[in-house]
């Protein structure tokens, strides 16, 4: 409770964004996704079928699992050439829920993908066999700790509290990564996503100093804008300006109608709490089956225990 000595003007009431379920949006994005694949890719209406069956299991994992832990504002997209997303919020995030909501996307895929690529190689079907392979390769791939992969999500949550730095300085390698990786595949879309990796850095860097010079001043930053007294709230917004040049001027030009939008920015400093409930058990049961969902792929793959010459027989 703040003391009746030390008043501050009330902070601006920001209003919260309610994004509405809307399945018709998710069925429109699905059909653009598979017209512009089926543009690019002509003729390979099955590999696009597969494709978006894929996705679908993948993605549905993630929305049935945010689904049953009470998310908010939650909808699925498709993104043609590119992939898809779930997306939803919490006021207050659970380690322990998160780690299943990530978990719940590209496990179930790289174990359906196992089950059928045995199934296919028992009985030689070419169609089940390549259906495995794009199961397989996306979830695996998935699961490559780089950000903003799901792999990438889930070594985030293994690390602890007071981690802008860190979280920082993987996102810059995640995006050098891609734009290297991008360019020796000639795949020009990875190498973009890479480069629009690069602002992520650069808000997080901005971040991570005005986060440092609110420790020093012992401001709370971790909770939400609800929770933010108003006596923060005037700290935050006297460091952003002082830091935000741009900023300044907006508010100085423009007066109170610019407190929502010096509001936004204050609340974009701060982070969601995250509640570190998993238990010891639960982090390396995932950690290990983590390890295992690309482990067990890469041995079908390279090892001796199954033959392919009947495969390629039929190409």
């Amino acid at each position: 409770m703040e003391s009746p000595h030390d008043w501050y003007p009330e902070k601006p009431l920001l209003e919260k964004v309610k994004v509405e379920g809307n399945w018709g949006l998710t069925l429109f994005s699905v059909l653009l996704f598979v017209l512009t694949f089926l543009y690019v890719f002509q003729d390979q209406l099955d590999f696009v079928f597969y494709l978006v069956l894929v996705l679908l299991i993948h993605e549905g994992g993630h929305y049935l699992s945010m689904k049953y832990f009470r998310y908010e504002n939650l909808r699925m997209l498709f993104i043609p050439l590119m992939g898809a997303f779930v997306q939803g919020s919490k006021s207050r995030y659970s380690q322990k829920e998160s780690l299943l909501v990530i978990a719940a996307g590209p496990f179930p895929g790289v174990w359906i993908g196992i089950a059928l690529f045995i199934i296919a190689q028992l009985q030689q079907q070419v169609w089940l066999l390549e259906f495995s392979f794009l199961f397989l390769f996306l979830n695996v791939m998935n699961l490559i700790p780089i950000d903003p992969l799901d792999g990438g999500q889930l070594f985030k949550l293994y690390v602890k509290r007071k981690r802008d730095l860190f979280l920082m300085v993987f996102a810059l390698l995640s995006s050098l990564l891609l734009i290297v990786v991008g360019y020796f595949l000639s795949n020009y879309i990875l190498m973009a996503f890479g480069f629009f990796m690069a602002f992520k850095v650069r808000s997080l860097q901005r971040n991570y100093y005005l986060r440092k010079q609110l420790d020093a001043a012992h401001i709370e930053y971790e909770l939400n804008y609800e929770e933010l007294s108003n006596r923060d709230y005037a700290h935050i917004k006297r460091i952003l300006l002082q830091e935000m040049p741009t900023l300044r001027k907006l508010a100085e030009l423009n007066g109170e109608d610019a407190d929502e939008l010096v509001a936004s920015h204050v609340n974009a400093v701060l982070s969601t709490p995250l509640d570190r409930d998993a238990p010891l058990n639960l982090r390396v049961f995932i950690f290990i089956f983590w390890l295992l969902s690309i482990a067990v792929p890469v041995f079908l793959f390279t090892g001796s225990l199954f033959d392919f010459s009947w495969y390629f027989e039929t190409l």
